[in-house]
């Protein structure tokens, strides 16, 4: 499903507006965004939390020259789904 099929649907759904489905969806990604900036977590029970993860630096091969190559630690998205969701998709 696209953005804009998503946005349909919320507005289907919710029994409004494309454009204000689509401020919401905006709002919604943008507060979960700053909130795993500034180092939390955002946890929506029944639906899924949203995290942070810290992979640690490694080494890894380039697979055109066979090459070792060191790669950087960084710091990833992540998304554990809540257990009510998990049993709904079933």
């Amino acid at each position: 499903m696209t953005k804009a099929e998503f946005v349909d649907k919320l507005a289907e759904k919710g029994e409004t507006t494309k454009k204000h489905a689509s401020e919401a969806i905006e709002m919604v990604f943008g507060a979960i965004t700053d909130v795993l900036v500034s180092g939390d977590e955002v946890s929506i029970p029944g639906f899924g939390k949203f995290s942070i993860v810290t992979r640690k630096a490694r080494s890894g091969i380039n697979p055109r020259t066979k090459e070792k190559i060191k790669i950087e630690a960084t710091k990833a998205p992540k998304f554990s789904a809540a257990k009510a969701l998990k049993e709904s998709i079933k």
